[in-house]
């Protein structure tokens, strides 16, 4: 089928190049869209594992000179690896429960070790797209994608209050200040014109900047000390390999190949673009090299940024040379640590602002998958046994208290639980009718 659209509304087709100067400002203006999802990982874990704000600003950089590396790689493609489409890589909020989890029990080296390792298991299934769509239907999608929404958002109100701990905990400057942070980008989303609704969450940040300065939250003393530029250095924590932690790791590198297949599918559709069977396979194999390359370069796991099918059907900008520009444009901003450290200077509030958007959004994503399916009571109880199980360990992780500590660090994450749940569940109990098995396939389809 050749989805060639005579009366296409798109600026810029897949194999357009604008002129250099647009492509810089529309390359830039991808990047706005993204920029939030990839540095929020770092700061997430970071924080949660009490790091100094030198290695907060260390991680912030290598995130984003991974983006870039793994971005240009995606959009121009290296052999079989790269869908070649216009597709932002960063780091995915997927893997943070697990990653805080792992980092904990085991240590820094550990927790990348694993992820780098684990990586592997999405480079094999690159090769059994087809066959592998049978095991994840949208009811097991939609209830995965919806936990690792729900799972995050005590993050995001943690960082409203001021940051777990703080002398200030919960202050009415603090709340207000997120409050207004993410009133603007709610307004800046629904009634911006093309450019500020795509970039609400950045330009909310920048009033937030703006807006901790006036109220004195601002502290810039660790951005003068930070450095102009900076080398990468691979294996800064070491190798360490540990069973335990890579096992937690595979169940979340299943379901960012579950993302992944959906969000190629989504921008092949945008760009006017039938995506073939090798594109598809290329371009989740870019995902578990990318996250290989993460590892190496201490950096969370990438996955393909859903954000680049809005932007592209808002701003009709389809062209793979304006995202391969924009991750030049990431690897420039990864070498540059004074840029990291001006991010990691960001008052907490102002972060759970934004970031109550950004997860509640991927919560509701999970939920509108999951208006798709057709509710009988076999898939009421796979979608909710598993939410209750992976909540149930937030919740209350103490429940895992007795058991070893392997089991507690592959267990312990809510995505990991429900992901577990949900497969097998989807496995174990039977189909109604084969109507409803055909009608699960195509709704996989349509993600």
């Amino acid at each position: 089928m050749n989805m060639e659209n005579k009366n296409s509304e798109l600026r810029y087709k897949l194999d357009e190049k604008p002129p250099l100067i647009n492509a810089m400002i529309l390359s830039f203006q991808t990047i706005l869209t993204t920029f939030g999802g990839i540095v929020a990982v770092p700061l997430i874990v970071a924080e949660a594992l009490g790091l100094p704000f030198s290695e907060i600003t260390f991680w912030i950089s290598c995130a984003l000179l991974v983006s870039g590396i793994v971005t240009v790689i995606q959009a121009h493609g290296l052999g079989r690896i790269g869908s070649r489409l216009p597709i932002v890589m960063g780091t995915s909020f997927a893997f943070v429960g697990i990653s805080i989890n792992v980092g904990k029990n085991y240590g820094i080296a550990a927790m990348f070790c694993a992820s780098m390792v684990a990586a592997l298991l999405e480079v094999v299934l690159s090769g059994f797209i087809k066959p592998l769509k049978k095991f994840l239907p949208p009811v097991v999608t939609g209830t995965v994608v919806t936990l690792i929404g729900l799972t995050i958002i005590p993050v995001a109100i943690n960082w409203l209050a001021g940051g777990a701990g703080s002398s200030n905990y919960g202050s009415i400057k603090n709340i207000s200040v997120g409050l207004i942070i993410m009133a603007i980008i709610v307004v800046l989303n629904q009634f911006g014109n093309e450019f500020l609704s795509s970039a609400a969450i950045v330009i909310g940040i920048a009033c937030g900047y703006v807006l901790a300065a006036f109220t004195g939250m601002l502290n810039f003393s660790s951005v003068d000390s930070a450095s102009i530029f900076s080398i990468p250095k691979p294996f800064k924590y070491g190798v360490k390999f540990n069973i335990a932690s890579i096992l937690a790791f595979i169940p979340v590198y299943l379901v960012a190949t579950v993302e992944t297949v959906g969000s190629t599918l989504a921008i092949g559709a945008a760009c006017e673009h039938e995506v073939k069977g090798e594109e598809l396979a290329g371009g989740v194999l870019c995902d578990g090299v990318g996250s290989i390359i993460a590892g190496i370069f201490n950096a969370g796991a990438n996955t393909t940024f859903s954000q680049c099918t809005g932007l592209v059907n808002v701003t009709g900008v389809a062209s793979r040379f304006v995202g391969i520009l924009a991750g030049m444009l990431l690897i420039i901003a990864g070498l540059i640590p004074k840029f990291g450290a001006l991010v990691a200077a960001m008052p907490n509030p102002v972060l759970g602002g934004a970031g109550i958007i950004m997860f509640g959004m991927i919560a509701g994503a999970g939920i509108k998958m999951l208006g798709e399916v057709n509710f009988d009571r076999r898939n009421m109880l796979v979608v909710s046994v598993s939410l209750t199980l992976g909540l149930g360990v937030i919740f209350e992780p103490n429940i895992l208290s007795h058991f070893p500590t392997s089991v507690q660090t592959i267990f312990g994450s809510g995505v990991t639980t429900g992901t577990v749940s949900a497969i097998l569940l989807n496995i174990i109990l039977p189909k109604n009718t084969s109507v409803d098995k055909k009608a699960d396939e195509d709704q996989y389809i349509n993600i």
